[in-house]
């Protein structure tokens, strides 16, 4: 039997409805308390799922793509260790037991988290009308700061982290912002071909979710 014109969903159409479902039924889990703690074990599982649906959606990845991934990576997790081990880079915190599997006291999902922010960050800003590659990556650090104001109290009150002073200091939003350009400066000597809308789509639905948890 012959398929209906304009019933196919095609792959940048399913991966957006995979990450606004996904989200909305984290929303409503991390709302809940009797599925609260269900919802908190399956966080790693879901930005593995949320990786798997951006990398998937990579137009034509190759090496430099791969490359790119690794290096943000593990320049991610670098950070991460510096800014817990000896607070150099955003403060005096500790991460708690909702990302999972920790090496060195830094969750491995914390370095997807940073590939995800900076990817979906950076093909945003290489789909906006901004010509200058300073300006990218200054908006786009600028960003990736607002949504950090956002998660702060969520990671705070979910145990993804937590700070020796109850609250992320200014240290944490300068850092925030250095850290991101510098990773958004890799992006862009990257030069990758122009991506399609998933990965921004889900950075917004990210400031979505936080915003609205943040209301819970």
């Amino acid at each position: 039997m012959e398929r209906p014109q304009g019933m196919t969903l095609n792959k940048t159409t399913w991966s957006v409805i995979i990450i606004i479902l996904f989200h909305v039924v984290g929303l409503v889990g991390f709302a809940l308390p009797m599925l609260r703690p269900l919802f908190l074990q399956i966080v790693p599982f879901h930005l593995l799922l949320m990786l798997i649906v951006v990398l998937t959606n990579h137009y034509r990845p190759d090496e430099n793509f791969w490359l790119f991934a690794f290096l943000i990576f593990i320049a991610g997790i670098a950070a991460e260790w510096i800014g817990v081990h000896k607070q150099w880079l955003f403060g005096d915190y500790h991460y708690g037991r909702t990302l999972g599997t920790k090496v060195w006291d830094i969750p491995l999902m914390i370095g997807v988290n940073w590939f995800l922010l900076i990817y979906a960050t950076g093909v945003l800003m290489q789909r906006s009308r901004l010509k200058s590659m300073i300006a990218r990556i200054i908006a786009g650090a600028i960003l990736l700061v607002l949504l950090d104001v956002l998660i702060e109290p969520v990671a705070i009150r979910f145990d993804y982290w937590s700070w020796t002073e109850g609250h992320p200091p200014v240290k944490n939003y300068v850092c925030w912002f250095l850290v991101s350009a510098v990773f958004l400066g890799v992006f862009e000597q990257f030069k990758f071909k122009p991506q399609n809308i998933v990965a921004p789509i889900l950075l917004l639905v990210q400031f979505v979710f936080f915003g609205l948890l943040l209301l819970v």
